[in-house]
């Protein structure tokens, strides 16, 4: 426990004012400029006097609220995105809807493929008198 307070003492030992000097020379050679801290948003990118940063910053803030409440105001309801193809017309959670399209399309598949089974042969149509005889697909 006494070794721990020894570790936690600052160190009181004065400095001289050449190492101090030449410490905060040291320093200010290792300070970012200003434009890496505007690229950083540290410092505000601006002209305006400090005293109007803040109402211009705010202005900026309403100015940029404003247009997303219109661009909201604007934006088309949700039957409208079903109806042109942009939303699916679908009450399942978003996770599950790929699964969904995915089942629906093997399903029309299936269903498609049990139709074609049952598809009457070219010379039943022809005896029905549907297809001409010249009309014959497999000939």
């Amino acid at each position: 426990m006494a070794e721990e307070l020894e570790q936690r003492k600052v160190d009181e030992t004065p400095i001289s004012p050449i190492e101090r000097r030449d410490s905060l020379e040291k320093h200010l050679q290792m300070r970012p400029d200003a434009k890496d801290l505007k690229d950083r948003h540290i410092l505000l990118d601006t002209n305006a006097a400090p005293s109007l940063q803040s109402a211009a910053q705010d202005l900026e803030r309403q100015r940029a609220t404003d247009s997303l409440k219109k661009g909201l105001e604007k934006r088309p309801e949700r039957d409208e995105l079903v109806e042109r193809n942009i939303l699916p017309d679908s009450n399942a959670a978003p996770a599950l809807q790929g699964q969904q399209r995915d089942l629906e399309r093997h399903m029309r598949a299936d269903s498609l493929e049990e139709k074609m089974k049952h598809r009457p042969q070219p010379q039943e149509l022809i005896k029905e008198g549907i297809l001409q005889a010249d009309e014959d697909p497999t000939k």
